[in-house]
């Protein structure tokens, strides 16, 4: 079967009534969740995760990845319209929607925001056609080293993302994999940080995790500002959402240049769509020959950062669905979801599943024509939802949270370890500390430790399997300079500031 027939058979899975049902919801509640300002793509996924429960594994996946991009269309709502934006991805489209908002192009601003973000999704949703299977078939020589180097490196380029934040990300990685390791050892029969607690014999469930540090903490954080909070005038009265020609002349360019920019970062592990939407901001800024108007309302950066984010939405499902190694804090969540279901995302989803994999990618250029029509036609309608007042909105997702952690396990210690980890998330965010690490730690724990020991007996307890192999050299290598590429950096910027340098 090649690539057009496998993409057929996709759309016969995407296109049955349930499932289309389900995509539908999931964009538009991907488009609310992304405009609601704190709440984002993997708060939403994390609070949508119990109901995925009732459904089969393609239903539950697609229905997610609509969340996922929807969020991505939703997000630049609030950041043109309140200058808040939804999530960190959105964060680049305030530099120049609300400006163009302010000049009475709030109708443009909202147009061109959906469309970059529909041409993108669908240039991206092609080329993950063509990479799924490659990839997945180039995966299949991995063994338990190279799987372990891999998530090695996906564990090191999440926590070292930026140089300021690496302490804090290797922390907050840290503690992830000490949460991974509550339980009973399955090969010794040990039982590790149970403290004497039963329920704890089976490990912490991550769904618990999950919920607690983005869910409950979202509403720990925002509980310190919620009496002062009022609704912010908001305009839900609007001309023709539309851009002109000479608009749409302007923005065209910028959104097929950074296109790829944002498919490639989406790619790696742990850089996301707020460095991705930024990276194609700045890039436009240097390559404008009016980039003084940057800031000030030019379309063109807000077309950039939004096609850019939406792209990297598409690229990170690629490490997820066919080498089970997530690319962003979202796409851990739902890697998180695919195990609960008793599948092993990698590149024998493709063989063993191909109505998952094949389904959900067919179901993204269907949800990205869905989302282009939530967000184009309707945009007057939803972004009324801004107007909830926080004291209304947060109490329903704290019921949402403890009714979802109750659903998992029917256990009242999980609610002892929502409120602990919704405790912990909220110290976490205050102290800027990333999240995401703790969370892929959470989920790939368990197995980096399983791949390590597996490797150690493979050899006998020689630690020189891990260097036999090229593929298991490139990715350890790939992690130490994760790690200590930043530092280098960081000395050759000093070095070139000092007085007296010249370069070679």
């Amino acid at each position: 079967m090649d690539i057009l027939q496998y993409l057929l058979y996709g759309f016969k899975v995407a296109m049955t009534p349930v499932n289309i049902i389900w995509l539908i919801f999931g964009s538009i509640l991907g488009t609310v969740l992304g405009m609601l300002p704190g709440i984002g793509p993997t708060t939403g996924i994390a609070l949508l995760l119990p109901l995925t429960f009732t459904m089969n594994p393609t239903t539950a996946l697609i229905t997610m990845s609509a969340v996922y991009y929807g969020a991505m269309f939703g997000g630049s709502r609030s950041s043109i319209l309140l200058n808040i934006p939804g999530d960190g991805a959105a964060v680049a489209s305030c530099f120049d929607g609300y400006p163009m908002a302010k000049n009475g192009q709030a109708e443009a601003a909202l147009a061109i925001s959906a469309i970059a973000s529909f041409i993108s999704g669908m240039l991206s949703t092609i080329a993950f056609v063509f990479l799924a299977l490659p990839i997945a078939r180039f995966a299949l020589k991995f063994g338990p080293p190279e799987y372990f180097a891999l998530m090695l490196f996906a564990l090191a380029a999440t926590a070292s993302i930026s140089k300021d934040e690496l302490l804090k990300g290797i922390i907050s990685l840290l503690l992830g994999l000490m949460i991974s390791t509550v339980g009973i050892d399955l090969q010794s029969g040990v039982q590790r940080f149970t403290f004497g607690i039963p329920e704890l014999q089976m490990g912490i469930d991550f769904i618990v995790v999950i919920i607690g540090i983005y869910g409950m903490s979202e509403v720990f954080i925002n509980f310190e500002t919620i009496l002062k909070q009022g609704t912010k005038p908001i305009q839900t009265k609007f001309k023709r959402i539309w851009i002109t020609m000479e608009q749409w002349k302007r923005s065209i360019l910028p959104i097929l240049r950074e296109t790829p920019v944002g498919f490639f970062i989406g790619v790696l592990p742990g850089a996301g769509g707020t460095i991705a939407a930024m990276m194609a901001y700045n890039n436009e800024k240097q390559l404008s020959k009016e980039p003084e108007k940057f800031g000030k309302g030019a379309i063109e950066g807000l077309a950039a950062p939004e096609a850019a984010n939406n792209a990297c939405s598409v690229g990170a499902l690629i490490p997820m669905l066919t080498l089970g190694v997530p690319g962003s804090g979202t796409t851990a969540v739902m890697l998180g979801a695919l195990m609960i279901y008793g599948l092993q995302p990698g590149p024998l989803l493709f063989q063993q599943h191909p109505e998952i994999g094949w389904g959900v990618i067919a179901s993204m250029f269907l949800g990205n024509v869905i989302c282009a029509i939530i967000n184009i036609p309707l945009a007057g309608l939803l972004v009324r939802v801004l107007s909830i007042p926080p004291k209304i909105l947060y109490p329903i997702i704290i019921g949402i949270c403890f009714i979802g952690v109750y659903a998992i396990n029917m256990s009242v210690v999980d609610f002892y370890l929502l409120i602990i980890f919704g405790i912990i998330g909220y110290f976490m965010k205050k102290y800027d500390i990333p999240t995401a690490p703790l969370i892929l730690a959470c989920i790939v724990g368990a197995n980096i430790e399983q791949y390590f020991r597996q490797s150690l007996m493979l050899s006998n307890g020689s630690l020189r399997i891990f260097f036999r192999s090229g593929i298991s050299i490139t990715l350890l290598f790939l992690a130490l300079i994760s790690i200590v590429y930043p530092f280098i950096s960081d000395y050759i910027k000093t070095r070139k500031q000092k007085p007296g340098y010249k370069a070679i």
